[in-house]
C-alpha cells in the first residue's frame, strides 16, 4: 500500500540541502578569517579549494564521458549497432565427440 502514495521531495528543500553546506562554509570563512595568520589562511584557502575540485571532478568525467561514449555519440551509436549484430550469432554447438577426438589426439 505505500507504493501508492509516493512522496517526492518538493524542490526548494533540495535547493536548501545543496546550498546549506556552502553558507555554512561562507559564514565561518568569515567568522575565522580575522583570527588567523594571513599565510595560514592562504594555505587553508589552496586546501579546501583542491578539495572542491577533487569533489566535482567525478561529476565532470561523467558528463565528458556521458558525450564521448553516450548513446547519441559516434562511439554509442556503434557499440548499439555491434550489439545488434551480435545477437543474432549464437554460441557455436558443442559436440562431445570431437571433444573426446581432440582429447585423444585423432583429431
Amino acid at each position: 500500500m505505500s507504493d501508492e502514495h509516493t512522496e517526492s521531495t518538493p524542490a526548494w528543500i533540495e535547493t536548501s540541502a545543496l546550498t546549506a553546506p556552502a553558507l555554512l562554509g561562507a559564514a565561518a570563512g568569515l567568522l575565522l578569517g580575522d583570527l588567523m595568520h594571513r599565510s595560514a589562511r592562504r594555505g587553508v584557502g589552496i586546501g579546501l579549494g583542491a578539495l572542491g575540485v577533487a569533489a566535482l571532478l567525478p561529476f565532470v568525467v561523467g558528463g565528458v564521458k556521458g558525450l564521448v561514449t553516450g548513446p547519441r555519440s559516434k562511439v554509442g551509436v556503434r557499440r548499439r549497432i555491434q550489439r545488434i549484430r551480435d545477437a543474432g550469432i549464437g554460441a557455436p554447438d558443442y559436440d562431445e565427440v570431437d571433444q573426446e577426438l581432440r582429447e585423444q589426439g585423432l583429431l
